[in-house]
């Protein structure tokens, strides 16, 4: 996994870990740690260097990939810069239809019998990521599988993946990233306990 994007999350607090006072998700869920990867988008290196990563990842394990499809909103513009440095067409798809309009749920041109990559800025049940990927496969696309920044290594979305028949693959994830905060001076040893100890709960 990839600490070069682990430090840059830490370095601009994309990534922002306090065990000693957790965040409320919007689940409810107490979390010794928050992730606001939307953040690089104010970096243009960092963002850069984060699609980089997300496009070798689908080189190497997606090699044929006929469309980038993003998760709406976070997922939309890491799918942006993926698609542009792939030279190809890009999708996104909403959590829900649209109330109005052409009530669309996929937005760009939908060609049936295509293979797609969905993108996602972080994985942490994987819900929102399989979603996606239903509904990408009713209109007919096929989903080769998910490319995401960062994941939290839940068990349940490792679960979740496998029970969907879908692969993942992320640029970094929580282990590399506890170990980087640790190095860098972050968090103390017994903060690292700490966090790995609320991981195991999930």
């Amino acid at each position: 996994m990839n600490k070069e994007m682990a430090a840059y999350l830490l370095d601009i607090k994309a990534v922002e870990l306090n065990p000693d006072n957790p965040f409320t998700w919007a689940s409810g869920i107490k979390s010794p740690i928050y992730c606001d990867n939307r953040l690089i988008m104010s970096y243009p290196e960092i963002r850069s260097f984060a699609a980089d990563q997300l496009t070798e990842l689908i080189k190497t394990n997606f090699s044929d990939a006929d469309i980038i499809a993003g998760t709406a909103t976070a997922g939309i513009p890491h799918a942006a810069w993926v698609s542009e440095r792939m030279n190809l067409p890009m999708n996104y798809v909403r959590s829900s239809a649209k109330k109005h309009g052409k009530s669309n749920q996929i937005e760009g041109k939908i060609t049936p019998g295509k293979k797609a990559v969905v993108i996602e800025d972080l994985i942490s049940t994987g819900g929102s990521s399989l979603d996606a990927v239903k509904a990408l496969e009713e209109e007919g696309i096929r989903v080769l599988g998910v490319a995401a920044l960062f994941t939290y290594g839940f068990k349940k979305a490792q679960q979740q993946f496998e029970e969907a028949g879908v692969p993942y693959y992320t640029v970094t994830d929580f282990d590399t990233l506890i170990k980087q905060a640790e190095d860098m001076s972050y968090i103390s040893e017994d903060q690292v306990t700490e966090l790995a100890k609320w991981k195991r709960e999930f």
